[in-house]
């Protein structure tokens, strides 16, 4: 018996270029956690929210996997939770879907709030197929981090992952942190939660020498930093702004992410301000959102890769920076707690506190040998992470639900 797995990805396409408000590390995750099922003889169909009418309905994504594109509401880009008004029509969609090829899913998987809220009709329509819940990001540990009110979460999200908590079959956290919030926080049973971190693509995000590196993106000498993700207040790039004044003049700060049109209201233009009334202008430089098989180089070619964010469920930026010998200095929240081993494989800072964060940013730009240590441990680390490995245990906790899924792990890939 084959199995099949419907995953649920409403919000977010896995096939979107990442950077953008609504893309990043889910997507990531959604994506290679299919691939590497399907390699592994997994037949795994991923459904979301059509946001272009343009975009083929079906469109594959390697051996036995599809991304199945379905109208719910207008076929554009709209806040998350209006989405949840749709949600009623996209489960039509999967169901209609299904109908028309004949075809019985064995295990249902959801990413984040919205596709559990349709997982769990769904499940209600196909007669009890299990059903498993990946948060990726908690709205109430989003909310005690929240630092503008446009970031605080709505209560209707709450209240449905809540429902989402006690109505899943499993619930997948990346970290023991993560589980320990959903416990704290929710009133989720332990035995119910599966810890599996998130993973990362070896053969992708890999060492390289820095001069390289710097030579291929024609950059100068000068001490370099580097901070990746969605230009978001939680992401903490005010404070890592603050903490550039700290540092001596000649260090730089390269900036990766934000959606290609930018408000001139938002929080991207506000950093932009920012960076002018603080004097940095000639040292902080905004890049965009950039390719991913251009992010290896601007790891290597950096000294240190920062993330300052007040609340972050895993950290997959961290991971990739660590696969390529970039050292992280990372705020201690969340699941950058365990993602960053401290002193290993980089280190971890008060969130919010420029000082502490510009003090061991400067001992680390000063000292080329313990760049050079955590980096070589930080190799090792991620190598652990690999998607062959997420994959293989994301099979093992389909097969404690559906016997069947075991017969899929003699393919797997995660030994090297």
């Amino acid at each position: 018996m084959t199995l099949r797995v419907a995953v649920l990805s409403v919000h977010t396409c896995p096939l979107a270029a990442l950077g953008g408000k609504e893309t990043g590390g889910m997507n990531v995750y959604v994506r290679e956690t299919a691939r590497e099922l399907g390699r592994m003889g997994v037949h795994v169909d991923v459904f979301t929210r059509s946001q272009n009418p343009v975009i083929p309905r079906v469109v594959e994504m390697g051996d036995g996997v599809r991304v199945i594109h379905l109208p719910a509401g207008p076929e554009t880009p709209m806040p998350r939770e209006m989405v949840h008004q749709h949600l009623a029509r996209f489960v039509e969609g999967v169901e209609a879907h299904r109908r028309a090829e004949g075809l019985a899913y064995d295990i249902l998987h959801a990413h984040y709030w919205l596709s559990g809220v349709a997982g769990l009709r769904l499940r209600d329509l196909w007669g009890g197929v299990p059903l498993i819940q990946m948060f990726h990001t908690l709205g109430r540990l989003k909310n005690s981090a929240a630092q503008a009110p446009a970031e605080v979460e709505p209560a209707l999200r709450i209240a449905e992952e809540g429902r989402i908590v006690r109505l899943a079959d499993r619930i997948v956290a990346s970290s023991v942190v993560e589980r320990a919030h959903l416990v704290w926080y929710y009133g989720a049973r332990a035995d119910r939660i599966a810890v599996i971190p998130c993973g990362v693509d070896t053969e992708l995000f890999r060492p390289m020498s820095q001069a390289t590196a710097r030579d291929l993106l024609e950059l100068p000498p000068e001490p370099l930093l580097l901070h990746v993700g969605r230009l978001q207040p939680i992401k903490g790039l005010q404070t890592l702004l603050d903490a550039m004044t700290l540092l001596d003049g000649d260090a730089r700060l390269l900036i990766v992410g934000g959606d290609q049109d930018e408000p001139d209201d938002g929080h991207a233009a506000r950093l932009r301000r920012r960076v002018a009334a603080l004097g940095l202008a000639e040292r902080v430089r905004f890049l965009g959102p950039q390719a991913q098989q251009r992010l290896p180089l601007l790891y290597a070619a950096a000294d240190a890769t920062v993330m300052p964010s007040y609340y972050e469920s895993f950290g997959m930026v961290a991971l990739e920076a660590m696969a390529c010998a970039s050292p992280v200095v990372a705020s201690r929240v969340g699941g950058l707690a365990t993602t960053v081993r401290d002193g290993l494989t980089g280190y971890l800072v008060p969130e919010g506190d420029p000082a502490a964060l510009a003090e061991r940013v400067r001992a680390l730009l000063a000292d080329p040998a313990e760049r050079s240590r955590l980096g070589r441990e930080a190799v090792r680390w991620a190598a652990e992470h690999r998607w062959p490995c997420v994959a293989e245990t994301v099979c093992c906790l389909y097969s404690e639900l559906q016997p069947a899924a075991s017969q899929h792990l003699a393919r797997a890939r995660c030994r090297p």
